[in-house]
């Protein structure tokens, strides 16, 4: 957001200038979950709030990870030497899945992505090293993620308590119109109101005597012409002093659904009129999984208690449409150092997968009966994370952890058998961060000891497809990873049949988008931000890149699209947000976002616990 005058300056959505110490790359961690700031940080802090210390996990040095290295595996870049014969796939590709014919990770060119002089100097093309967010920490060739308008505003969030009476829970409908300035012009058209999936009436008939009643705050008054209605919103409901997770959006048919705490609401896209009662779970929602099935299943997990040794291990099936429990089951723990502390749920076609730090557990999302595990192979690989989505399911493990041969590799399993498709192996010092897109995969690898970063595509086979060899500093927006690897905890990020759209960073407000190709890993083209605030891809569909244009203190955030095909990129408005709830929306910390049936919902994915503040949970605009 644009600062208003006279108000301290803010964290921006890129590095600060002429601090190369503080780069981060794309695909970089934010600052863990916690209570927004109560004040801004100086100007010397690095992008993005002020980073945490070194933790163990995810992100962070393991022992022998990206020491000085020697052997076969002393040439530069992310992939090395083929696995022993017979292994699926050819290796021989440039770049980190294979013997790299050139120096650096994948570039023609000597020089790629390592330093020409200093031990920090910016190279020509993709890769440039980057000096670490703080000391100790990987570097990743790059400002962080671009935090959302809610992240850099945590100081108003008691001015727009003051325009939100809101009560702890509530959800209101808001339906008044125009008042008296002139017919609203809406920019673009919507689908028809999906009707509730659940039988019967609505728990609420929304009547004014509780959830989805009327709203005391009209805030559609004063809507200027051609500015979006805000639909309904939804109060947080209480937490913790401490706060609490507020993780998972999804909306599917006729229902938004969102879960917070202990709790996950379903509410209808349209008036926000409950769609089925709350559903209470025993402790708090630990983890869930990232998509609803295609029938609109979720599995949330909570935990098995409240004591230091409660682990994330209880497992509960959810229908959206109904609101209705279905199967339950407790994760076991895998064995030595291998608990269910902490889990990562995803979700390929029927299998859900349920990873550990050094295993995973597959089960049939729709019945619950366990299907396979998927443990430690060879001698010393063990499965550290999975990513899954439509029919593939990959899996990321850890092999010789602190020895000579320390490396990653990447696998694509049969999401139903487990049955291994094909392997990559990742070379020493590099590790696999996230997956931008499961298909086609895109793959985001990080070098801490090189201060560099590399994002590659590949084939269905596993092939190496491409590499990007954009010299930009991309800043999608990924979600923090303690204790393990979130493959799939990034937004902010679009990949299509032929194109990988990223945004850049940027710390004076507008940024752009670039489309970068997947056959070539060249840029095609670029697009900029149309007002002084980021914009970022929220997805793709009808041949038109969808994105989100952040508020600034006096206009609501926008809703655009870009046309992907060949001539003109200029953004085109879908929806423009009201200015008089730029604050509130604004205010959402570390928003989900989501773009459905020509409307926009945004919420929070962390509760702060302050009563005070009656922050919001969700909130929905459109026509």
């Amino acid at each position: 957001m644009t600062q208003p005058p006279g108000r301290p300056p803010q964290d921006g959505s890129g590095a600060p200038q002429d601090q190369p110490p503080h780069d981060n790359g794309p695909g970089a961690p934010q600052t863990p979950p916690q209570a927004p700031p109560q004040a801004p940080p100086p100007p010397a802090a690095p992008p993005g709030g002020t980073q945490p210390p070194p933790q163990p996990g995810y992100g962070h040095p393991q022992p022998g990870y990206g020491h000085p290295q020697s052997g076969p595996y002393a040439q530069p870049g992310p992939y090395g030497t083929p696995p022993a014969a017979g292994a699926p796939g050819p290796y021989n590709a440039p770049g980190p899945y294979g013997a790299p014919t050139q120096p650096g990770p994948y570039a023609p060119q000597p020089g790629y992505g390592y330093p020409q002089s200093g031990p920090y100097a910016p190279q020509p093309g993709y890769g440039h090293p980057q000096q670490p967010p703080y000391p100790g920490a990987p570097g990743y060739g790059g400002p962080p993620p671009a935090p959302s308008s809610g992240r850099r505003t945590a100081l108003i969030i008691g001015a727009a308590a003051a325009a939100l009476l809101l009560v702890g829970g509530t959800v209101y409908a808001l339906t008044s119109g125009d008042d008296g300035s002139g017919p609203s012009r809406p920019v673009a058209g919507h689908s028809d109101d999906a009707k509730p999936s659940a039988s019967g009436a609505p728990v609420n008939p929304g009547d004014g005597s509780g959830d989805g009643g009327a709203d005391p705050d009209d805030l559609n008054k004063g809507r200027a012409p051609g500015e979006a209605k805000v639909l309904w919103y939804k109060s947080a409901p209480d937490a913790p002093g401490s706060g609490a997770d507020a993780p998972g959006m999804w909306i599917t048919g006729g229902t938004a659904a969102k879960a917070a705490y202990k709790q996950v609401f379903g509410y209808r896209v349209g008036d926000g009129v409950p769609a089925w009662d709350p559903v209470t779970l025993p402790q708090k929602i630990c983890a869930v999984t990232p998509r609803p099935t295609a029938d609109g299943k979720v599995v949330v997990a909570y935990m098995s208690g409240v004591s230091d040794r409660a682990k994330c291990n209880r497992l509960q099936q959810l229908d959206l449409a109904t609101g209705k429990k279905g199967w339950s089951a407790e994760v076991a723990d895998g064995g030595l150092f291998d608990s269910a502390l902490n889990v990562e749920l995803t979700v390929s076609g029927r299998t859900l997968m349920v990873g550990r730090s050094q295993s995973g557990t597959a089960y049939d999302v729709t019945t619950g009966h366990k299907l396979y595990d998927k443990k430690k192979y060879g001698s010393t690989c063990f499965p550290a994370a999975f990513a899954g989505d439509g029919g593939r399911l990959v899996q990321v493990a850890s092999c010789d952890a602190g020895g000579n041969d320390e490396h990653d590799e990447i696998q694509e399993l049969d999401p139903a058998t487990g049955k291994v498709k094909w392997t990559r192996k990742v070379k020493k010092g590099w590790k696999v961060a996230r997956t931008y897109s499961l298909d086609p995969l895109v793959v985001y690898l990080t070098n801490q000891s090189k201060k560099a970063w590399n994002i590659t595509t590949f084939g269905k086979d596993g092939t190496f497809r491409s590499e990007v060899k954009v010299d930009e500093k991309f800043a999608p927006r990924c979600g923090w990873a303690i204790l393990e690897r979130d493959l799939q905890g990034c937004q902010g990020v679009a990949v299509d049949s032929g194109s990988l759209y990223l945004p850049t960073g940027s710390s004076t407000g507008a940024n752009e988008i670039v489309a970068i190709s997947l056959a070539t890993g060249k840029e095609e083209w670029r697009v900029k931000s149309p007002v002084s605030e980021p914009m970022s891809p929220l997805k793709t569909e009808g041949g038109k890149l969808i994105a989100y244009v952040q508020p600034s203190y006096d206009s609501g955030g926008q809703v655009v699209s870009v046309p992907t095909g060949g001539g003109s990129h200029r953004p085109v408005t879908l929806l423009r947000n009201p200015a008089g709830t730029a604050e509130i929306e604004d205010s959402f910390f570390d928003g989900d976002t989501e773009w459905s049936g020509g409307r926009f919902f945004i919420s929070s994915s962390r509760l702060t616990g302050n009563d005070e503040s009656q922050e919001k949970l969700m909130m929905a605009f459109g026509k």
